[in-house]
């Protein structure tokens, strides 16, 4: 692509050969759901491969302090995040270490689950473990209810053109104060906020963690929520059971506040897992209508899949079942 197409992409590359001091090889790493882009910058040193990851974050679009700031936070608590090589606040580019190129998700299969999971649950016991109050924006009440309303304003009537009665507006309220009472209630932690596989990379020592620049203080069940019923790959019920089980184990003997009842438990991480599907819901439509990235349309049939057993399961949610019954226009 030109410098003309793309005049942040060449100034971006023209800032990191200036702080590395020599010319790179350049390609896409990735993009994502946001307004930031990775590039990878490529060199050979003593005659061994090395490379860095040149992040375009706009300022006026991200909140880039958030990131350096919390990049710190999580290296300190053991986490293996990528560190900040430099950054450029006024253009908002940020040069990092690079993780490697292999996500989770990239790789998760039956028989790695068990021990990638492992690990990934090991660092964020890690991350648990390092909370202090007031270090991070609190995931408060207004925020999680705000996340819900998407669900109402962009999925609804954007993805499925229905415009709520009255009766059904007021239902999905009351679903939701349901939801916002029991997740409210809920011990507070560090909270990375998308701590599921595409987010995580294999790297050494596993897993590498990205994407955690709207880290929170807010509920303890909330990552693992993220963790286990992903946007991108489902896993059998039971077998999710196990790995839940497994994390509450290791969380007791940790000091995390997950509380000595296990049935208790899954019923919080039940029905936070439903705040963050039918946020995700409201999200995936907000970026194919409003930011013209439709590829994550596909994956709503799996939250709505997601959201089945909570419905069936708590009398308060029951009437989002037809809503969520029905098909995009």
């Amino acid at each position: 692509m030109s410098g003309d197409s793309d005049p942040r992409r060449t100034a971006l590359q023209g800032w990191v050969e200036t702080q590395l001091g020599e010319r790179l090889d350049w390609t896409v790493a990735s993009a994502d759901a946001s307004f930031r882009r990775y590039f990878r910058a490529s060199a050979q040193r003593d005659g061994q491969p090395v490379s860095w990851i040149a992040m375009d974050a706009p300022p006026e679009r991200e909140n880039n302090a958030a990131f350096v700031a919390i990049a710190g936070l999580m290296a300190k608590a053991g986490l293996n995040v990528p560190r900040v090589l430099a950054h450029e606040t006024s253009q908002g580019f940020l040069l990092l270490t690079d993780l490697g190129t292999r996500t989770y998700l990239d790789v998760l299969d039956d028989d790695n689950a068990d021990a990638l999971f492992g690990a990934a649950v090991g660092a964020l016991l890690d991350w648990q473990a390092a909370s202090r109050a007031s270090m991070l924006p609190d995931y408060d009440r207004a925020t999680l209810a705000a996340e819900l309303a998407l669900f109402t304003d962009w999925y609804l009537p954007y993805h499925l053109d229905h415009a709520p009665t009255a009766g059904e507006r007021a239902d999905i309220q009351t679903a939701f104060e349901f939801i916002l009472d029991n997740v409210c209630a809920q011990p507070r932690v560090f909270v990375h906020r998308d701590f599921m596989p595409r987010n995580l990379m294999i790297s050494d020592p596993l897993p590498g963690v990205l994407d955690f620049q709207d880290a929170r203080y807010g509920p303890v069940t909330y990552d693992i929520a993220s963790l286990f019923r992903d946007a991108f790959i489902s896993w059998p019920a039971d077998r999710i059971d196990g790995w839940v089980r497994h994390y509450w184990d290791a969380a007791r003997q940790r000091g995390i506040p997950v509380g000595q009842d296990h049935a208790q438990f899954v019923t919080d991480l039940t029905l936070m897992s439903a705040q963050r599907h039918l946020k995700v819901l409201g999200i995936f439509a907000r970026i194919a209508y409003r930011d013209g990235k439709p590829r994550y349309l596909a994956d709503t049939p799996r939250f709505v899949r997601y959201l089945e057993p909570a419905v069936a399961r708590f009398d308060a949610l029951a009437p989002l079942g037809p809503l969520l019954a029905r098909q995009p226009a």
